[in-house]
């Protein structure tokens, strides 16, 4: 098969003692749909890849940026201040590998072992604040352009909120005491303006979430009992991916015969 369909590395051997590397997106891929997780980490055929959202990287690029210029010098950003936030920007020697900017972290960030399954967790994360009392607070940057207004409520965002409280389990795993509440720093376009003028404007708010972390040591022992199995779990609950295969190969018997 075609090397651009299916991957060889980081596959999964039962009989391995080595840690198997799980990112916060194959993990989620799990709670999603055991069976699309367990093609892709046994037999590399993963869901078709979805095209980069470079506009969205290029605002994580700058906010990192700006939050950095402070972070330098010790001061909270003004939106921290709008919203009554007692933190600032952490400064901590890791922070580049935790976001992945370096050679050895590319592609995977923070990273720990989780001892009851041998997983080597990894997460690539936007930002950690400290608050006035020491602990990190996780901080994800999200940009959207809506006219709504931006909460976590919606069914997509649930995945936002995994995301957080993966990360904030993380963290606590490398030894880091780590608020429960988490922020959501979101870019939002505005489609108001009379005309382009070759710029976006964006309108900047900070939504809290109070992460419960408590569900990820079960999931995680579930995605490994998952892995060892020789049987091929059934979708998850409305899962188009396994959806549109099986109307496929339901229409390619029809088309044989």
């Amino acid at each position: 098969m075609s090397k651009y369909y299916q991957r060889d590395r980081n596959l999964f051997n039962p009989k391995s003692k080595e840690p198997f590397t799980l990112s916060r997106s194959k993990f989620d891929l799990f709670y999603q749909c055991p069976r699309c997780f367990y093609m892709d980490a046994r037999y590399g055929l993963g869901r078709p890849s979805m095209p980069a959202f470079t506009l969205n990287s290029a605002v994580d690029v700058l906010l990192k940026n700006e939050f950095d210029l402070l972070r330098q010098a010790g001061e909270s950003h003004e939106l921290m201040k709008q919203y009554h936030l007692a933190a600032v920007p952490l400064n901590h020697p890791d922070l580049t590998k935790w976001r992945g900017e370096t050679p050895e972290t590319r592609y995977k960030g923070a990273s720990a072992i989780h001892p009851a399954t041998n997983f080597l967790l990894t997460g690539m994360i936007d930002d950690v604040w400290q608050s006035d009392s020491g602990e990190l607070i996780i901080v994800d940057y999200k940009s959207t352009s809506t006219s709504k207004e931006i909460s976590l409520e919606d069914e997509y965002k649930q995945a936002y909120k995994r995301q957080m409280e993966f990360y904030q389990y993380l963290f606590r795993l490398l030894g880091f005491p780590v608020c429960d509440t988490g922020y959501f720093v979101f870019a939002n376009a505005s489609k108001n303006r009379p005309q382009f003028d070759g710029r976006l404007e964006f309108e900047m708010s900070i939504i809290a979430h109070q992460g419960d972390d408590s569900w990820i040591d079960d999931q995680l022992l579930a995605a490994k009992d998952c892995l060892l199995s020789a049987k091929i779990p059934s979708p998850g609950a409305g899962c188009e991916h396994c959806d549109y295969r099986k109307k496929m190969a339901e229409a390619v018997v029809r088309l044989l015969k």
